[in-house]
């Protein structure tokens, strides 16, 4: 069985050694998933801290500018899936809206690190796609 992860050092190691790196600042770092069909998406993992003093991974990716995105399909779009949540994050000093999931330290594998990345990757670039009939915004 692979070793949990118990901070985000560890993650960072074990994302680091797989992928290059956009961006590696003390508890953010950015990627881009590069997709079969060429696209690519860019994914942010960062830590976040509980009220409760857990703490835990973010694995976000941006899908659209908020006043490009349809909210009402978007929010559709997410209801049908098993994993992940909208939020909004200001990107380049614009809203956008994010696909993200959290995951706590602790059970946490760099074989899970890496289906999540993939899969918040795929999910917010076919929810891009649908938000702005197939243009690859950013």
């Amino acid at each position: 069985m692979e070793n949990a992860m118990n901070n985000f050092e560890e993650v960072r190691a074990h994302v680091r050694a797989a992928r290059e790196l956009k961006n590696d600042d003390p508890y953010l770092i950015t990627l881009e998933l590069k997709l079969s069909d060429g696209r690519r998406q860019g994914i942010y993992l960062a830590e976040l801290e509980a009220e409760s003093g857990g703490r835990y991974l973010r694995i976000s990716s941006p899908i659209a500018p908020l006043s490009k995105s349809n909210a009402e399909r978007a929010l559709r779009f997410n209801w049908a899936q098993r994993v992940g949540y909208f939020a909004l994050n200001d990107l380049d000093g614009e809203p956008y809206l994010h696909l993200c999931e959290n995951r706590p330290y602790g059970s946490l594998s760099g074989k899970e690190v890496d289906a999540v990345i993939r899969e918040i990757g795929l999910l917010s670039d076919r929810l891009e796609q649908l938000i702005s009939n197939g243009q690859d915004l950013l």
